[in-house]
């Protein structure tokens, strides 16, 4: 099985030693991402919402990179830095999955890279 690097400018590049994603055969694995802007690498500033949507946009791009979909991703994790935004950033990741959404578990961190409130990595299943 062969492994392969998937980058894009459509989401931040790693601000650290990782790949954005990793394609081993026909599964994708998406590192963490959080809520910074591609083109600046700047943090959004905003509320959870806002950082949310910017995950979500983040994670997109880097699955369309691949080739992929938001719909063939099987399997999120959200860390969460307060489990009082669960219920906002449930409402905003649903927005992306409205039939058939992954497998997910949510977590409460103590603290996220660069002090954000979320972020959501994910592995998808690719066409083969």
């Amino acid at each position: 099985m062969s492994k392969k690097i998937i980058s894009t400018e459509n989401a931040p590049q790693a601000i650290g030693p990782y790949s954005q994603a990793v394609q081993a055969g026909n599964l994708l694995f998406v590192s963490g991402q959080i809520a910074l802007e591609p083109q600046t690498g700047e943090l959004v500033q905003g509320d959870v919402k806002t950082q949310t949507k910017r995950v979500m946009e983040n994670l997109k791009g880097v699955v369309e990179a691949a080739g992929a979909s938001l719909g063939q991703i099987v399997k999120c994790t959200i860390f969460l830095k307060s489990m009082d935004d669960f219920a906002t950033v449930n409402e905003i990741y649903g927005s992306y999955f409205q039939s058939e959404p992954p497998a997910r578990a949510t977590v409460a961190v103590s603290t996220l890279p660069k002090n954000v409130d979320v972020e959501i990595d994910a592995i998808a299943l690719l066409d083969q």
